[in-house]
Order: structure tokens, then sequence, then C-alpha cells
């Protein structure tokens, strides 16, 4: 994995809105136990001092001098020149906080910010599951290797990261991947959000069963519930998780159909992927209907769900064959499969997101 051996170490914070939690990373690996300190979020002095104070004790327990400081932080936000927007979970950050250059003059350090879906993304691609997927293919003798990755976290909302052959695709305005944002098939007067996430879930268990948001468990007792782990309205959560599933898998579909590259989820809501990835990609390998009613393929790819072990002996088989090489004796491998693998983080979100902000910060810093 990149940066596996690296020998440099770099100051992370996992920045939330009642507490920051603060540690250290080489090597791809957590070498401090995390420090924990208030946000303050509603007061900005406060919010900056818990800020410094948190680095300042990373640092004093270092024995090396670490390269930079890197981490995500809730948008909207300048990332590449480290100013931070109107946070409503940070009230204390309006008007336009020079977050990064403030770090930056502090420490003596470089300072690089991005959203957490964005490293949540780059940290899958360098050393999650966008390698392990190669790998898999390299034992399996196929010529075919991914460079692109869709990275989503289904949770208390619906992120989203694009890597883009090794590199980070932040945008010209910071926004690249803001997949939350995409209309949700289900109810196309507002957003995906709404079924691709916590409170999307829940609400849509709600409606199936008759009863107020307030009285419906939460989604862990909704899954066990669907898979038949535990006692409750089957048919609701049931149903709950299908809605979840059309909406999410369209969305992903309108994403994938720009970037082609592999898709791979965590957050929260991705410990029940049993009942819902099967669907996501139905969903995906769906057809359209032109108007005289033939069909379709709604993508051009072939999806397969790589947490199925059928599927995916079948993804890493592809249809490979040997050609000849015009006007030689020669004979190459081709796979002219076009397919598109989906799967579950196999590393964590949080580690995930971690691995990201330590990669990007020593990519960046290789760069110059």
């Amino acid at each position: 994995m990149k940066y596996s051996g690296d020998k440099r170490t770099v100051m992370t914070l996992d920045a939330g809105g009642t507490n920051f939690v603060f540690s250290a990373i080489r090597g791809n690996e957590q070498i401090l136990d995390e420090i924990v300190i208030p946000s303050n979020a509603d007061d900005l002095d406060k919010c900056v001092g818990s800020m410094i104070e948190g680095f300042t004790q990373v640092k004093n327990k270092l024995q090396e001098q670490p390269v930079a400081i890197s981490f995500a932080f809730p948008g909207p936000a300048d990332y590449p020149n480290g100013i931070i927007g109107d946070l409503p979970n940070l009230p204390a950050f309006r008007g336009g906080i020079a977050l990064g250059p403030m770090l930056k003059e502090k420490f003596g350090l470089p300072v690089f910010i991005n959203n957490d879906g964005d490293l949540y993304a780059y940290g899958e691609a360098i050393a999650g599951f966008l390698p392990y997927v190669n790998e898999q293919l390299e034992k399996a003798g196929s010529p075919k290797r991914y460079k692109n990755l869709l990275g989503l976290t289904l949770g208390t909302g619906f992120g989203g990261g694009i890597v883009r052959n090794g590199n980070l695709f932040i945008g010209d305005n910071s926004i690249a991947g803001e997949i939350w944002l995409l209309r949700d098939k289900l109810t196309p007067s507002t957003h995906i959000e709404e079924h691709a996430s916590i409170r999307g879930v829940k609400k849509a268990f709600a409606r199936a069963a008759g009863i107020t948001f307030e009285e419906t468990p939460t989604p862990k007792d909704i899954y066990e519930i669907a898979s038949g782990k535990k006692s409750g309205n089957k048919t609701a959560a049931i149903k709950a998780f299908a809605e979840m599933s059309e909406a999410v898998g369209d969305a992903i579909s309108n994403a994938i159909t720009l970037i082609d590259g592999i898709v791979v989820i965590g957050g929260g809501l991705s410990g029940a992927s049993e009942v819902f990835m099967p669907k996501i990609v139905d969903e995906m390998n769906s057809l359209f209907v032109r108007p005289d009613g033939s069909s379709f393929r709604r993508l051009a790819a072939n999806v397969y769900n790589l947490e199925d072990s059928d599927q995916m002996q079948k993804f890493l088989k592809g249809s490979t064959k040997e050609i000849s090489v015009y006007g030689t004796d020669k004979k190459i491998a081709y796979d002219p499969e076009m397919r598109i693998g989906v799967g579950i983080s196999k590393i964590g979100t949080s580690k995930a997101i971690s691995l990201g902000a330590y990669a990007f910060a020593l990519n960046s810093i290789d760069s110059k």
C-alpha cells in the first residue's frame, strides 16, 4: 500500500460539532492515542484555541518533527486555500475563517484540509478497496485493472468523493463529489439524502408501518428485523431498505456514468449491506424503456455485487480471451467486458478518512 513504509509523520484531526479528536499517523498507522478536546463550536476564540491546544499536545508527544497537518473539516469551504465558510454544525465559523493559514503560521507546517467524503474516497483508493480489487484481479490472472473510484459514505448523510487515476478530484469550487444533491428518484422534488441516510430509512419504515418517526426503531434494529435476526414488522423493514436501495442505486448510476470506476460504500448504514447491496446492484443493472416500449441497459457496463462470492468470481473472470496481434504470430490477453464492481469498505470509514488525510498530505508535499 502506498506510504505504508513511509517514515514521515502527519498530525490529524477528526472534527465533530461536539469534540475534536487529535492524533498522528506514520506509515499508514496511527501512532498516538487519541486526544479529545471539546470543540466549543459556538465560540470562535475557544474553538480555535481548542484546535491549537490539540495539535500542540500531539506535537509534544511525538519523538520526531511532523511534516504536515492534514484533516477533514465540514464545508462549505475553499479547501485548497484552507478557508472555512458558514458551517451549520460549527456556528463560530461565519463569513470565512482562514483556518489553514492560521495553523500554518502557528506550527510552521503545511496544512491540508479536505471534505471527509473526499478523504474517505482517497483513503479507499490509496490503501483500501481499490488496491484490494486490483489484487484480486491479479490473483485471478485477469489483465483488467482499475484506476478510478467513487467512494460513498451512507449514514447520517450521503457523502461522496472521486479519485481519478490516483488523484483526488476536488473540482474548481471544492464541491466535486457532492452526491447528496442529486435528485431523489422516488421523490423527485427533493434530493437523494431524503432516502439515502439514517433518517431516510427511519422515515420509510415509519410510513410502511403506520407509526410516527419518534416510534421508529434504529436503523440497526430495522436491518435485524429485515434480515430475520429480530422480531418486528418485517414487511416494513424490508420496504424501508428497498426504497433506500432503489434511490441510492439510481444516484450511483447517475454518478458512475460520468466516472466509470469501482464503487465502495462506507458509513454507518454499510453494516446492513446484505439487505441493500443486491437491490442497489439490481437497480444499476436495470433497463431504460423507450416510448415505443423497447428497452436498453441503464448503464453501458455490467454491474457486480462484490460482496457476493459468485458475483465476485464472475467479475474477476470477466470475458478474458487471447487475440492475435495482427501481422505477427503473437497473442495477447484481451477482456472486452465493460464492468463495474460495487462493494463495502474493508478498512472502515474512519480509518479510510485518516489514511486519505495522511496520503493527501504526503502526495501534495512530494508533488511540489
